[in-house]
């Protein structure tokens, strides 16, 4: 499956874009959130060609779901899935917080 695929975000997805901006914004400057959510923005951007590229998360893996794949800029890590040539953001968020409760939450309904 390559070829250009349609990447739409998720209001979930859009929230914590927003609350890392905010955070990084209130804890560092400005300019370092920008910059932040412009590579953010720049990784999500880039799954428009061959997103299959991704790793499964380690976390969904190890239950058995391979759905879902994942994208970096570290810290950062961007979860979605891939539907027909649809690929739909769910999760952006720092790697070091507990993302297994974090996954389960947000994709799991757990």
């Amino acid at each position: 499956m390559t070829g250009n695929f349609e990447v739409l975000l998720t209001a979930g997805a859009e929230q914590d874009l927003e609350s890392i901006h905010d955070y990084i914004s209130k804890f560092d400057c400005k300019a370092n959130a920008d910059h932040v959510l412009d590579r953010l923005l720049e990784v999500v951007e880039s799954l428009t060609t061959f997103p299959e590229r991704g790793s499964y998360p380690w976390e969904l893996s190890a239950l058995g779901i391979r759905e879902y794949r994942q994208s970096h800029f570290k810290p950062y890590r961007v979860i979605y899935r891939i539907i027909e040539q649809k690929v739909y953001i769910h999760l952006i968020a720092d790697g070091r917080r507990d993302m297994q409760s974090l996954l389960a939450r947000r994709l799991l309904g757990g």
